[in-house]
């Protein structure tokens, strides 16, 4: 079906915005728009051009689909509320980028869950599209709307707004299901058969509507929230891995945007997955198992990004690019190609224990911006808690290498409100802080030091589904006003300063997190009432959640900070990202007692599950360095390259 061009409707509202170039096609890089024979996708980011053209997965995905046969993507993204106000206004629908086509005339539409505060930009985005909010009221000829990313690990608060919500890694997943959607279309398959079949040929595809809600006693007595409608349809949903990632191409094709957007540079991705076991860390349970790509295959992609981009800036991304088991001989390589060439190579997830002096002098390159660690807590004993397995030694070792190697500003994040926090542990936040700026400027020469910045970070704790912590509660925005101020009086350096994350919004991610379907209806109501844009500080409307609460008769205090023993059945019991929750229940059993459990990269199997319910083991292309005086332990499940 041949696709309306809205450019006409469009050129006349750019002239009444900010920064028009976020609403422009043609940027180098970019791929043709669908034809009218193409079987169209429009993947959509929601939030604005600068947010959504920098999101590394919507890159792949868009290529992904791209080069299935017969399928055609283009991208659109949320614009922003003076440019939403103007569309309303003209009556002119949310277009995709490429082809200024209407997103509703799309066969699939694909949305990202990027974060929890987005929630109100998908109903944004649904309703500047035409395209009914919930999955119910759409008709056969409506697009298919598929979800996916990180918080499709809980995905019940999002559960009516989507047809579909793919779960796990999309680079197969994603062009397989928008191919049988095609199929299945072509042979004038009714809508609601085309979901049954979602669920029960593509693995990772949870159907929201095929399955009852049940109520609290209910699904503690069953063992899960979601009852399945039809015995064909899965009662469990197992998230889908890229089987393929290690061996595959490093290099993906780039759009170079015409606006600065956020982290403008090649991004190259150089493993999946990370093993660390931080207790909090919601990725680091739902990407494992960990697959590295070689030194060739990731020097070759930044020759290649940097030909075909021209930018002066390559990041090697990761959950833990620090961690690669060939680091050093990629950063050694890469930094020999671009010498000279003024480009900037940086490694944005560094741990404190791999950051040497030899690691120092790789990153420094030639340019040096500030430098970011995470110790995440204060103490050791609240480090060994949330499993971060790293000492105050390793982070003044590393802080040691990084400013004799040259830089001179450095920020420290840490959490506020993690389980078994004191008061204690917020002071001993402030006391490493500044005994980590004594070390920076005692490495530095005397004339330099005045220089020298340090500066600490607090996130808000938040319980995140999949992981040891799900159990536990938020703390209230009071409290975590009350520990931040205490914080704030201990430090005692003006050199140090102290930054956190609004409680407001944190307390919103939170319920968002650990809520179940009733959610949605929270989330639609704080929508009407004008909340749009949540995780924009000065576009959070925090009447718009209050009121709806008050409106619907709900407590969402209670969804963010209770309690819960381990064996509670969570919402979200019914999707799995392969790590058992006999595992995770161990591990916060772990935590309780302040025992940390290793890295399986580096010694033997944790456990964790992950490896034999998804066939693979985690594939390094060398063995990991230990430290002087640790012994590698044999793990079954980790398999190392043989090189030649």
């Amino acid at each position: 079906m041949a696709r309306r061009d809205l450019w006409p409707d469009i050129e006349p509202l750019l002239a009444k915005v900010e920064r028009p170039a976020r609403y422009l096609n043609h940027e180098w890089g970019c791929a043709p728009g669908a034809g009218a024979d193409d079987f169209a996708f429009c993947m959509i980011y929601p939030d604005t051009y600068e947010l959504g053209q920098a999101n590394q997965a919507v890159r792949i995905l868009v290529n992904a689909v791209n080069a299935a046969d017969g399928l055609a993507a283009e991208r659109a993204f949320l614009p922003a509320v003076d440019m939403a106000d103007a569309m309303r206004a003209a009556g002119v629908p949310l277009f995709s980028l490429e082809s200024c086509a209407p997103v509703a005339e799309f066969d699939v539409v694909g949305i990202t869950l990027p974060h929890e505060l987005a929630a109100t930009n998908v109903l944004e985005t649904l309703d500047l599209a035409g395209i009914p909010l919930r999955t119910e009221a759409r008709a056969e000829d409506d697009p298919i709307v598929l979800a996916g990313g990180p918080c499709a690990f809980n995905p019940e608060p999002y559960a009516p707004f989507f047809d579909v919500i793919l779960v796990g890694e999309g680079e197969e997943q994603l062009p397989e299901a928008v191919a049988l959607i095609r199929d299945l279309r072509a042979a004038d398959t009714p809508r609601a058969e085309i979901l049954r079949e979602l669920a029960r040929r593509v693995g990772g595809a949870y159907v929201p509507s095929l399955y009852r809600w049940r109520s609290e006693e209910e699904a503690q007595a069953a063992g899960s929230w979601a009852e399945p409608l039809f015995d064909d349809v899965p009662a469990v949903v197992h998230k889908r891995v890229f089987e393929g990632f290690a061996e595959s191409n490093a290099f993906e094709p780039m759009i170079v945007p015409y606006t600065e957007v956020v982290h403008d540079r090649l991004n190259v991705e150089i493993l999946r997955g990370c093993a660390r076991g931080c207790r909090f860390c919601q990725a680091g349970m739902m990407y494992r198992p960990v697959r590295e790509r070689s030194a060739d295959n990731i020097v070759a992609a930044v020759r290649e990004g940097l030909g075909q981009t021209g930018y002066d800036e390559v990041s090697l991304t990761s959950l833990s690019s620090t961690d690669h088991s060939q680091i050093a001989d990629i950063l050694t390589r890469v930094n020999a190609d671009c010498a000279g060439a003024g480009v900037r190579i940086s490694v944005p997830s560094q741990r404190l224990d791999s950051f040497g002096v030899e690691m120092a002098e790789l990153v420094a390159g030639q340019k040096k911006g500030g430098l970011t660690f995470a110790p995440e807590a204060g103490t050791q004993r609240l480090r060994d808690v949330i499993n971060k397995n790293v000492t105050e030694d390793d982070l003044f070792s590393a802080i040691d290498a990084a400013f004799a190697a040259g830089w001179r500003r450095c920020k420290l994040y840490f959490m506020v409100g993690l389980p078994t926090e004191t008061d204690d542990d917020i002071k001993g936040t402030a006391s490493l802080a500044q005994r980590a700026y004594d070390r920076a400027k005692a490495a530095v020469p005397p004339e330099q030091r005045g220089s020298v910045r340090m500066s600490i970070s607090c996130a808000v704790f938040v319980p995140k589904a999949q992981t040891p912590f799900q159990w536990d509660g938020q703390i209230s925005p009071e409290e975590t006003l009350r520990r931040v101020g205490l914080l704030r009086r201990s430090v005692k350096y003006k050199a140090v300063d102290v930054h956190y994350h609004d409680p407001k919004t944190s307390f919103v991610e939170a319920v968002m997190s650990r809520g179940g379907r009733e959610v949605a209806d929270w989330v639609e109501e704080a929508w009407r009432r004008g909340a749009r844009f949540d995780a924009w500080t000065e576009l959070f409307n925090e009447e718009a959640w209050t009121g709806a609460a008050e409106a619907l008769g709900i407590a969402p205090q209670a969804i963010a900070e209770a309690v819960y023993p381990t064996d509670y059945v969570l919402p979200w019991a019914h999707i799995t990202a392969a790590v058992s929750p006999k595992f995770l229940a161990r591990e916060r059993a772990r935590a309780a007692d302040g025992v940390t459990t290793p890295d399986c990269t580096f010694e033997n199997c944790s456990a964790c599950g992950a490896c034999p319910t998804l066939a693979m083991d985690i594939e390094l292309q060398e063995e990991r360095p230990l430290k002087e005086g640790e012994r590698r332990a044999p793990n079954p499940y980790r398999t190392v390259k043989e090189t030649p």
